[in-house]
């Protein structure tokens, strides 16, 4: 128990991960269309998953494979040959994208469609260089959004990068007879084991994201001879992953055994419904930090009416991304969860600026005076003993975090932490009593173990209030 008081900035990192590589993919947003609600459980999740893994000793390698290949792309480019309003697409860029894939998102494109991404597929110049000029436009998008957030990869890849991998994987697929031809197209039957079939090559000789998908497990297996490899992806993918995984054993890949689908649940909207992906109707990323920084920005002014303005537009950027992220790593990932900003920014119960108010009411003790390296042990009062123990139980949570590939067991600590330390905070005097040292000591223990924890669910905390 003691422990837990004197330990540092360490405190709770473990070695059990020592030599194990660990890849991670996780968000994978399309490319072409604005980062919609749907990829952000994935990004949030993914994150979490990868913090937790690095902080249990594995080198972690986190991967965006990115949606930048397929059909949809022959249905944006047709979309975009009828339209092609370039000042708009200069001017605009992927708010015009969106609205070309939703008008095209329709029967009568299916064909056009269809012969656009095959020309792709060709390695037709035009094609070619209208994908690449939409993909970059994306990117930089993409990119501004991953700032704001926090969060970093160590590799960008797409489906793409795997096209002429995948035609050469096809050709060992048919030479092993692994995949067999059926009305034109070739398909690899796995009814026997339950998992339905799984169609790798039209009949038009295009491949399918399935083939992409199995070039790129080999290709990340050759390049960082992982121990394991980690798909963050929703659970509507749950078959198809058995299927990739049963595959790719099926080719005599034992590695195989190493792959691992971590599900996720939708997110629900106020009434409990699954957001409409219909016409026109996705829910935006940036439209949710918007609400929810104004959301926090209203609650800051409540408690904090003069802040500077630069501190003040920090603060409410690092409030809404602590609301958005702990309102969701609260929850099961396997969950479906309803999406509500407003309760998630409430500064009491169970959220992320609550446990952020919390971290800076202990810094803001600290900043009083300086935390001394020996303190003398006495009889400790309830809370006091409560808040030692809480703070004990770190290591262990970290652990069962990581067996179990759980943010919400990290996220579910760090509230309980927070309450243990309002309960000392409220019952035990610190400053000027007689057992400032310990006191001090305690603070500051729990302040760190806070710190490291929040740092697990990728949320950063803030010294002020």
């Amino acid at each position: 128990v003691w422990d837990a008081i004197t330990k540092k900035k360490d405190y709770g990192r473990l070695d059990i991960g020592k030599g194990k590589k660990v890849v991670v993919e996780f968000s994978s947003p399309n490319v072409a269309k604005q980062f919609g609600i749907g990829h952000l459980r994935s990004t949030i999740i993914g994150n979490s998953i990868s913090n937790i893994l690095e902080f249990s000793g594995h080198k972690v390698i986190k991967i965006n494979y990115l949606g930048d290949w397929g059909t949809q792309f022959g249905r944006l480019l047709a979309g975009y040959q009828k339209s092609g309003r370039e000042n708009l697409l200069l001017k605009d860029p992927i708010n015009y994208l969106q609205k070309i894939y939703v008008k095209a998102n329709n029967k009568k494109y299916d064909e056009s469609a269809r012969e656009w991404f095959k020309r792709m597929e060709d390695g037709d110049r035009k094609a070619l260089l209208l994908w690449k000029l939409f993909k970059g436009f994306t990117m930089e998008d993409f990119k501004k959004m991953y700032k704001l957030l926090r969060i970093k990869f160590d590799a960008y890849e797409g489906e793409s990068n795997y096209n002429k991998k995948a035609k050469e994987l096809l050709e060992e697929l048919k030479k092993k007879q692994i995949a067999k031809k059926s009305k034109g197209a070739y398909i690899i039957d796995l009814e026997g084991q339950g998992l339905g079939t799984v169609v790798i090559e039209k009949s038009d000789g295009s491949t399918l994201y399935a083939t992409r998908d199995l070039a790129a497990a080999i290709d990340r297996q050759k390049r960082y001879k992982f121990d394991k490899m980690i798909y963050e992806v929703g659970q509507e993918q749950k078959l198809y992953f058995k299927q990739l995984f049963k595959i790719l054993g099926m080719m005599g890949k034992d590695w195989s055994k190493n792959l691992v689908h971590a599900d996720h649940g939708l997110y629900l909207d106020k009434n409990g419904k699954k957001f409409s992906t219909r016409k026109g109707s996705m829910v935006f990323l940036k439209d949710i930090l918007d609400e929810t920084i104004a959301l926090a920005k209203k609650e800051i002014k409540k408690r904090d009416s003069k802040v500077r303005k630069t501190e003040f537009e920090e603060r409410a950027l690092k409030t809404a991304i602590a609301a958005i992220f702990y309102g969701d790593l609260k929850n099961n990932r396997t969950n479906n969860i309803v999406f509500n900003p407003k309760k998630f920014v409430s500064f009491e119960g169970d959220t992320g600026p609550y446990i952020l108010y919390s971290y800076a009411r202990a810094s803001s003790i600290i900043k009083k005076t300086s935390v001394k390296e020996k303190f003398q042990v006495y009889d400790l009062e309830d809370k006091e003993l409560e808040l030692v123990k809480k703070i004990s139980q770190f290591p262990d949570v970290v652990l069962n975090a990581e067996q179990n590939l759980s943010p919400a067991i990290i996220a579910n600590y760090s509230f309980s932490l927070a309450q243990s330390f309002n309960e000392f905070y409220h019952v035990c005097r610190v400053i000027g009593s007689e057992q400032e040292t310990f006191r001090l000591a305690l603070v500051q223990s729990f302040r760190q173990t806070l710190k490291n924890s929040m740092k697990l669910l990728g949320i950063e905390v803030l010294e002020k209030m």
